[in-house]
């Protein structure tokens, strides 16, 4: 079973207590909701339908007619589940949201980059191409840390779980359904920072990856409830082998010393940071432990009793008036576009970062003239009467 330590509060609960919270110094009122809980309540009214943010743009106009938190319930929550490599995040995320009736985000990948909206993925075309400009994901990495690539998929990483993390909150926005995600670009860098540690990528890099975060991540709202499965460093080690992904166990990235830096990240800089914000769990996930015990230490949560002007935790969610919730549910639905061009900060003093012009060119033209790419997203050859042709897909369907 696994253990519980909370922040603040919360004393360390042993095994032997089921892992469930027992020693709390402040009376909670309930806050989110589990499955068995919500089935145990009266019926309530329907809420609004989800309003189609795929497809459709929140526009001002529509704002006066569609009000924001009248979809919102106790469980429109952003939960961030966070933890080392193998620790068995993606199992218990998804069983989490379940559980809770939330939407469950995978970890962010580099598919978000590679794969297009037309089905192919850019990885399919490296043979043809020169090596600079190549596609390098997390196989590469494992496989080879010290190539030139390494600084760009991290910073390409952080990119990819703010993208991910923009489409969580357009969601929870408009439908008011509660969001579960692994890991978030607020814990990105504790990646960047184990890189560096063990040399894998240069002092440029790292200075470009905070500017880059220092210039975008105060756009975006901050979770509720962070989650961590802390499993030790030797523990992990095992549990990478016993995954056995070929490019994990016979790569050269995860290293003890990596994964202890990755550890001390975590717990003296990400977890002290991120607590002065949301609520934090933290469970000894040594080995596994019970999702429904969990629930019942979310629901011990009251995340409604932090109302005063300058506290810090839940600022981000205490917005006063109805227009304000508006104004964000625009951002983040219409306006992805604009969030994502924050990443262009124009640095010439990083080479692992330059691609020559020619390359550049080469990739480009290997890559667009292959027939999948010979009409812009949205189009085909089957289209007629283009002058009336009003469908074509919204940013974030092909970010």
């Amino acid at each position: 079973m696994a253990t519980l330590i909370r922040t603040t509060f919360v004393k360390v609960i042993t095994p032997a207590h089921g892992g469930k919270i027992a020693g709390c110094t402040i009376i909670q009122n309930r806050s989110i909701m589990g499955k068995a809980l919500r089935e145990s309540l009266p019926p309530r009214p329907p809420k609004p339908a989800p309003f189609d943010y795929v497809n459709k743009d929140y526009s001002w106009l529509r704002s006066l007619f569609d009000r924001t938190t009248h979809r919102f319930d106790e469980n429109t929550k952003v939960l961030v589940v966070e933890g080392p490599v193998a620790a068995g995040k993606t199992k218990f995320a998804a069983a989490l949201a379940e559980d809770l009736g939330m939407k469950h985000f995978p970890e962010a990948n580099m598919d978000i980059h590679y794969i297009r909206p037309n089905g192919i993925d850019l990885r399919m075309f490296d043979k043809d191409i020169p090596e600079d400009t190549r596609t390098f994901d997390h196989v590469n990495f494992n496989c080879h840390p010290n190539h030139r690539l390494a600084g760009n998929f991290q910073i390409m990483m952080y990119m990819a779980r703010y993208g991910q993390y923009i489409d969580a909150l357009a969601h929870l926005f408009n439908t008011g359904q509660g969001v579960v995600l692994e890991r978030s670009p607020y814990s990105d860098f504790v990646f960047l920072e184990a890189m560096f540690s063990q040399k894998y990528i240069s002092r440029g890099i790292k200075s470009v990856y905070y500017e880059l975060r220092n210039n975008t991540i105060e756009e975006l709202m901050r979770p509720h409830l962070v989650i961590y499965l802390d499993v030790p460093v030797d523990k992990v080690s095992e549990a990478i082998k016993k995954r056995g992904l070929k490019h994990e166990v016979d790569g050269k990235a995860l290293t003890p010393a990596f994964l202890t830096e990755m550890e001390h990240q975590y717990k003296n800089k990400y977890l002290r940071d991120i607590s002065t914000h949301a609520e934090l769990l933290v469970y000894d996930w040594t080995g596994g432990g019970d999702v429904e015990v969990v629930v019942e230490d979310i629901e011990r949560l009251d995340f409604d009793k932090y109302t005063e002007r300058e506290e810090p935790k839940m600022k981000d969610w205490r917005l006063p008036r109805e227009v304000e919730w508006a104004d964000q549910r625009q951002v983040y639905t219409n306006n992805k576009h604009y969030l994502m061009n924050l990443f262009n900060i124009p640095r010439t003093d990083v080479p692992e970062l330059i691609t020559q012009a020619d390359d550049g060119y080469l990739r480009d033209k290997v890559i667009y003239d292959h027939p999948a790419f010979q009409y812009t997203v949205g189009y085909s050859a089957k289209d007629q009467g283009l002058l009336f042709k009003n469908k074509v897909p919204k940013y974030h369907e092909f970010v």
